[in-house]
Parts: C-alpha cells; sequence; structure tokens
C-alpha cells in the first residue's frame, strides 16, 4: 500500500494569475507544500498535475525526488472543473492500486508541515471504520443562519471563550481517501470521515488578493525561512571567526589579557545548519584558546586554526569528504 499525494494546480487562477507559482516569503506558493511533502516519511510519490507549462518549469527546478508531473487534460482545467473531475482522470489514468492511500493536497494552504502529513496518515492507518479524513481548524465563532437564527450558541446564554469547545471548520489543505472508495463516490470523502486538528491560523487559505497578505504573515511567523528551504546540494558551511563570529573589536583586561565579544545567534544559526545535515566549522588564522573554547563549545563538526592557507586546507579538506 502506497501513500500518494496529488496536488491539482491550474494556471488560470482569476483572483490572482499564477498564484501557485507567485513568490511568497521568499519562495513560489507551491514550494511550501512540496518541501513538506518531500521530507514526510510516509509520502512515497507526489503527484502535481497541472495544464500550465509556466507551473511544470517551477516545480521541475525545485528538483524533489518524489515529485512528478501529471498533464491533466484541458477539459478537466477550466474555472468551472471541478477538483474532483481531475482527481478521477489521474486515477484511471495510473497505476494506483485501490488500497492505496489518496491524499488530496492543496497548494493554497502552505501551512501544513511534514509532521502534520506524517501524523494524519498514521492516525487514519489506526482508523479501523473510517473511509476518510480531512483537516480541520477549530474555530470559536459565533455563526447565525441568513435568516437571523443562532447556529452553535444560545444568545441568552452566551458561553465564555475557554469555556465553549467550539466548532471544527475545513481548513482545506488536505484530504485523504483509499483510492478504491475515491473510485466508487466520486468524490474526495467517504462516510464515514475523521478530522485531523491544526492550528487556528491555517484555516486562511490563499484565494484572493488580501488571503495574500495575511497569509504570508503567518507563514513568516509560523514557519520561517531557514528550515524549510531545500539545501540537499549543500554538504558544509565553514566561517572565518573576527568579524564574522565576533563584532570585530578586541577587549583588553587591566592585566593585558585580550578578549573577544561572540554573538550567542551565530551558535544557535550553527545548531540549527546541523540540523539539516550540513557540517559546520571555523577555519581562522589565528590560533587562539579563546577561538579553540569557543568552538568547543557550539559542539562544531570542524575546527581549524593557525591555517594561513585557506583555500589549500579546504580544498584538502573537500577531497578527504569526497565533495569536490
Amino acid at each position: 500500500m502506497a501513500n500518494v499525494a496529488f496536488i491539482p494546480v491550474r494556471g488560470g487562477s482569476q483572483s490572482i494569475p499564477l498564484k501557485n507559482i507567485k513568490e511568497i516569503n521568499g519562495q513560489p506558493l507551491i514550494y511550501w507544500t512540496l518541501i513538506s511533502l518531500e521530507n514526510a516519511k510516509s509520502i512515497d510519490q507526489v503527484v502535481v498535475a497541472t495544464d500550465s507549462t509556466a507551473i511544470k518549469n517551477c516545480v521541475q527546478n525545485f528538483k524533489f525526488k518524489k515529485v512528478v508531473i501529471y498533464d491533466r487534460d484541458p477539459a478537466n482545467a477550466q474555472n468551472t472543473s471541478s477538483t474532483e473531475s481531475v482527481m478521477l482522470e489521474y486515477i484511471s489514468k495510473s497505476k494506483l492500486k485501490g488500497t492505496d492511500n489518496f491524499v488530496l493536497v492543496q497548494a493554497t494552504n502552505p501551512f501544513t508541515t511534514s509532521e502534520d502529513f506524517d501524523s494524519a496518515l498514521a492516525q487514519f492507518k489506526k482508523a479501523r471504520l473510517a473511509k476518510s479524513l480531512l483537516s480541520v481548524v477549530r474555530t470559536k465563532r459565533f455563526f447565525w443562519t441568513t435568516k437571523n437564527k443562532p447556529m452553535n450558541y444560545n444568545p441568552m446564554k452566551r458561553p465564555r471563550r475557554q469555556d465553549y469547545e467550539g466548532l471544527l471548520m475545513e481548513n482545506g489543505a488536505f484530504y485523504i481517501s483509499a483510492v478504491k472508495d475515491i473510485t466508487k463516490s466520486g468524490n474526495r470523502l467517504s462516510k464515514p470521515v475523521m478530522t485531523y486538528e491544526m492550528p487556528e491560523y491555517s484555516g486562511f487559505e490563499i484565494d484572493e488578493p488580501d488571503d495574500w497578505t495575511i497569509v504570508e504573515k503567518f507563514l513568516k511567523k509560523y514557519r520561517g525561512n531557514l528550515k524549510n528551504k531545500n539545501y540537499s546540494d549543500i554538504k558544509l558551511l565553514l566561517s572565518d571567526v573576527d568579524g564574522v563570529l565576533t563584532d570585530a573589536g578586541m577587549y583588553y583586561s587591566e592585566n593585558g589579557d585580550e578578549l573577544k565579544k561572540f554573538n550567542t545567534y551565530d551558535g544557535m544559526g550553527f545548531q540549527l545548519i546541523q540540523k539539516l545535515g550540513i557540517k559546520v566549522g571555523i577555519l581562522t588564522k589565528e590560533d587562539r584558546q579563546l577561538n579553540r573554547a569557543r568552538a568547543k563549545k557550539l559542539k562544531l563538526d570542524f575546527d581549524f586554526h593557525g591555517v594561513h592557507e585557506k583555500l589549500s586546507r579546504l580544498d584538502e579538506l573537500l577531497k578527504e569528504l569526497k565533495l569536490n
């Protein structure tokens, strides 16, 4: 049984032209969903179904290993085309098994992480009765019908927010069903349905220009930049010390001892880079104990001191690591 993610993206978005590849927080919108799927342990393949050459080129430039392009039929890429129409089109032409899990993912919600996909699929696998799973957020808003009737609370006994359970709202991030159930129902969901709850901020999707501003703010806050970019081609990062890891100043005690001021942010930066699988170190002309002490505290992979021919030493290291 395979877990296949399917992302339908058209080139003919009316509200925001080519929004799926428009840059948001330093990357095309679709990147944020793709990088999460690429890094999700449970996802076996990612299918991007598009009718746009521009989108196809953009996706291929990421060079993700799991991602393949599917050229969707123009008839199922119209403004009036349903998502189900292209899902069923792909299923009919693919070699998917009926027991494979089909994960419909929408690029307009860039908040879904690799952990979300892995956790949701694990939850779905454990559920014996559920045939489908959808992502939701909890909302504690009060709703009224168009006929001025309260839907989810008693206005005469308005509950406090902290005492109110709220409602679950689809956030449009992803839906999971077995291929056989989608084929049978012709729909992304089949009963019984279970939910996977995500953070409240993930309830924002990009459909209109104003949505873009809101989503970008939350994207910067909650997903950042560094840990979500594809750094698979980077294997090693070396830094000098003076003026790079320090403020370039020299400090002297009354006894004539030389001191340096190191920035703790750089230490955290090294740790984050190491978590990406990239080796880090320092390469300096100086041979001083305070530099060695700092390197030891940071638990760097390499620390080279008293090196005057830096390029030669770097070339030797690359050969040792078989990176050149």
